[in-house]
């Protein structure tokens, strides 16, 4: 088999914050950090295909990764180069082959609930019955050691507020952390990194996927087609995302911070150590 030739990636960056004048509760003038927000046009061998609202921090893996999980490319090698210009806002995707039928695949559009992004193309459900997930499950011990990681991890949001973290971790080990202004943006640019990596580490199968942002239909589904089995949220979940997510049985566990979280699928996968977590505050319901 001939090795994938990845593709060729610009190397642009964007500062992720910028500093304005506020007026605090008191009357004072205050200077404090804001995400800097900014719009990217992605082009597709010159075809206008959408734009993001994005931090910038890695745009080229951002737009790697939305190809990715919009299905729109099947393999990285399809891609040839990816350039982002900020002078003009726009990322540049060439391709070898051209995408096969692209107008009729971006004809329909899906509103999602995510910030930064905003919609989906094509049908959230398709071949979503044809991912396989891996046997792989995780203590709670290490479920606490992944949490106290993004704890202590250097991030925007804790600087300027009002931005999505997300990390990808093999094991214990945190291999990716990304901050942008949406969740799906988030998630993007980590698949995009994970399809740029040597195939023993995409097809780990003790990958875990954090965010920060709830779990919704669109988030489980991009996890899954990374082929990850357990998502790990300091937020909540959503009807739809609960349904998709015991649809495939992959492992989703939220409202995780300091000792607590809700496993609300897949418990099987979460091999419970209940000591860890210290004394009840209260007795559980009956």
């Amino acid at each position: 088999m001939n090795p994938v030739t990845l593709p060729h990636l610009s190397q642009a960056r964007a500062s992720l914050t910028r500093e304005i004048a506020t007026v605090n509760e008191h009357g004072d003038s205050v200077s404090v950090s804001i995400p800097a927000e900014r719009d990217l046009t992605v082009y597709v061998d010159k075809r206008e295909l959408v734009t993001l609202m994005t931090l910038g921090a890695q745009p080229e893996l951002l737009v790697l990764g939305y190809l990715r999980n919009q299905r729109l490319v099947s393999s990285v090698g399809d891609i040839a180069s990816i350039t982002v210009d900020w002078d003009v806002n726009a990322a540049a995707v060439l391709t070898h082959s051209g995408i096969d039928n692209i107008e009729a695949r971006t004809a329909k559009k899906v509103v999602t609930t995510g910030c930064g992004q905003g919609s989906v193309f094509g049908g959230l459900m398709d071949e979503i019955d044809s991912v396989q997930l891996p046997a792989t499950s995780i203590t709670q011990a290490d479920l606490y050691a992944m949490t106290n990681a993004i704890r202590l991890q250097e991030t925007t949001y804790k600087s300027a507020g009002s931005v999505h973290g997300c990390a990808l971790f093999a094991g214990t080990d945190m291999l990716m952390f990304v901050e942008d202004v949406g969740r799906h943006n988030a998630i993007d640019t980590i698949a995009g990194w994970l399809w740029m990596q040597a195939p023993a580490l995409q097809q780990r199968t003790d990958k875990v996927f954090y965010t920060t942002g709830r779990l919704t239909s669109e988030m489980v589904i991009k996890a899954a087609q990374m082929g990850i089995a357990i998502v790990v949220s300091r937020s909540g979940i959503t009807q739809m995302g609960h349904e998709v997510a015991t649809r495939v049985g992959l492992c989703t566990i939220g409202r995780a911070m300091n000792k607590r979280f809700l496993c609300y699928t897949a418990p099987e996968r979460l091999l419970l150590e209940p000591a860890l977590a210290g004394p009840r505050l209260s007795a559980p319901a009956p």
